[in-house]
């Protein structure tokens, strides 16, 4: 199938199943996504030894991440503890081979369960370099905030 443009999200929807080929299957998507990895049943309190496998796990991969916390209400799910997310940013699938294999260091390290909450974001708009996007965004808001500050 020759690659297709689209013009609005809802173009993407609707070329994407034309054919029975998919067009946005030739694009390499470079993401951001924020997951929160809860080991469930390891019968402690604390959580932080199955966390640290996760963290060696992520710089192995090579991505880059970052802790961001959570709101209270994602918080609460995991019996009051104050989890955190980590943002990575890469390629869709280095990025999802690196949550499995979090998933995977976690059971060995003896989580009989492990709940992930994921939030995806993709953009096809502009050319995106892996391991940027939150720094651009950063930037871009500081920028319009010290513009505010000279008038």
């Amino acid at each position: 199938m020759t690659s297709q443009s689209a013009e609005s999200p809802s173009e993407l929807y609707a070329v994407a199943g034309k054919g029975g080929g998919c067009f946005m299957c030739d694009i390499s998507l470079t993401l951001r996504i924020d997951f929160c990895l809860i080991p469930i049943g390891t019968g402690e309190p604390s959580v932080a030894e199955y966390i640290a496998e996760c963290h060696r796990v992520l710089e192995k991969s090579g991505l880059k991440f970052q802790y961001v916390e959570l709101a209270p209400i994602i918080s609460s799910r995991a019996e009051g503890l104050n989890e955190c997310a980590v943002g990575i940013e890469g390629p869709w699938s280095q990025v999802m081979q690196a949550i499995r294999d979090c998933h995977a260091a976690v059971h060995v390290k003896g989580a009989p369960r492990v709940a992930t909450d994921i939030r995806i974001g993709t953009r096809v708009d502009k050319e995106l370099v892996p391991g940027h996007g939150n720094e651009d965004k950063l930037k871009r808001v500081q920028q319009i905030l010290a513009s505010d500050n000279k008038e």
